[in-house]
């Protein structure tokens, strides 16, 4: 099924989304709160999509060296399994599979990974050699296949994300599928992260380290220089490892692992956690930034119908609380704005939400790009055959169309100069 055109093509105006007669929706059959339900039709979304929860299939992502693995999955389990059309590595199967009991799963050859989600990074268009940024890279799915999607190329891979248990919940990820060699973790606020990626070889040779000899350390430091990352095996040993870089990590990111090719062994710490500049990011920064931002989390169906079996009071104060509503949006710009401070000039940059609203999607954008004439929203050309409905230049995933969950995707690049740098 092709994307939907649903604004005039010759408008080009990426900002058009109304859900019309939404205010009139019957919402008998719904098992949501009103509460919720007001939100809803608030922002022009009808609540009737979540009916689409109970047919929407599980999407999971197989290792591109683990080709005989969908159909070893669905012998295994006694399940049928379809390959996902627009979206190449991608499989389908029934909502109740339990994939996660599966061999296939259990030796790291797939993943879950809505296919929404997975389109939200293969409209960033990586290239083997490039320098990619997640700026909220939790809980893994999407840093795994960028780090995929990367290859073994010379790029690099950096994931940031504020939550501790969130970003080992990453790590994890990583080491499962073995694609941490050429990627760096980074406990940070997204909104505020100023590293840049390392482009250029260390000049000391790490060789000369000796690594074999604290093989549980999570950072070695010899003569000031950081070798291979090793997990910590015990709480002594953690805080051990924690005094010997807190000196340079205090009151600032904290690197959380790094890969063997990621650039950072042989490397002092201090060159490791120096902050860039806006300016010198237009020259040395990322090619590709992913800003896939904390939101409302409205349009993750599956997401939202477990707390009908949690309860709504959980669902409430975790995402749906009054303050967390009042602010969310200012998170998201500022995350977006950061993410495009980081990028260079002639990167691409994809912000996405799983959030059905206007405010949190084109609202965002529209303060994002009134305040950076640098930025252009472009076309996602990948997208022509997606099952997704175009608002604009921006995509929407919408499950009754999709088959998935909801998710909003535009994508920017950093082309045009800075007035100050023009006048």
């Amino acid at each position: 099924m092709a994307c939907i055109e649903v604004a005039p093509a010759a408008a080009r105006d990426p900002f058009s989304c109304k859900h019309d007669g939404a205010a009139a929706v019957s919402t008998n059959l719904l098992p949501l709160p009103p509460e919720f339900v007001d939100f809803l039709l608030g922002q022009n979304v009808d609540p009737r999509v979540y009916l689409a929860a109970q047919t929407l299939p599980r999407y999971f992502r197989v290792k591109p060296s683990a080709t005989n693995a969908a159909g070893e999955l669905a012998k295994e389990l006694g399940i049928k399994v379809e390959p996902v059309s627009w979206l190449p590595g991608f499989f389908r199967c029934s909502s109740q599979a339990s994939l996660a009991s599966s061999s296939a799963y259990k030796s790291g050859k797939i993943y879950g990974m809505d296919a929404a989600s997975g389109a939200a990074v293969a409209a960033l268009d990586i290239q083997s050699g490039d320098h990619v940024l997640d700026v909220c890279a939790a809980p893994g799915a999407k840093l795994c296949m960028m780090a995929e999607v990367l290859g073994v190329g010379a790029g690099t891979l950096t994931g940031v994300d504020i939550s501790r248990h969130r970003l080992a919940a990453c790590r994890t990820m990583l080491q499962k599928y073995e694609l941490g060699n050429r990627a760096r973790l980074f406990l940070a606020d997204g909104a505020t992260f100023s590293i840049l990626p390392v482009k250029e070889a260390p000049q000391s040779n790490a060789s000369v380290l000796e690594r074999q000899s604290h093989q549980s350390c999570s950072y070695l430091l010899k003569d000031g220089l950081l070798a291979d990352w090793r997990p910590p095996k015990s709480k002594r040993e953690k805080r051990d490892d924690q005094r010997a870089v807190s000196k340079e990590q205090a009151n600032g990111p904290e690197l959380f692992y790094y890969g063997c090719d990621s650039g950072i062994v042989g490397r002092e710490m201090r060159s490791v956690l120096a902050q860039g500049t806006a300016d010198a990011a237009l020259v040395d920064g990322y090619d590709k930034v992913l800003v896939d931002a904390e939101c409302t989390h409205d349009g993750s169906l599956k997401h939202i119908c477990k707390f009908e079996q949690w309860g709504w009071e959980t669902f409430e104060k975790r995402f749906f609380n009054s303050e967390r509503i009042s602010t969310i949006t200012n998170l998201q710009l500022r995350l977006l704005s950061n993410g495009f401070r980081l990028l260079k000039q002639g990167g691409t940059l994809v912000y996405s939400t799983c959030s059905f609203t206007y405010d949190q999607n084109e609202g965002v954008l529209k303060q994002f790009l009134a305040a950076h004439p640098d930025a252009e929203v472009r076309e996602i050309k990948s997208a022509k055959s997606w099952p997704c409905t175009m608002t604009g230049l921006c995509l929407r995933f919408d499950p009754l169309v999709s088959n998935t969950n909801g998710q909003f995707v535009a994508k920017i690049t950093k082309e045009r100069m800075p007035y100050e740098q023009i006048l």
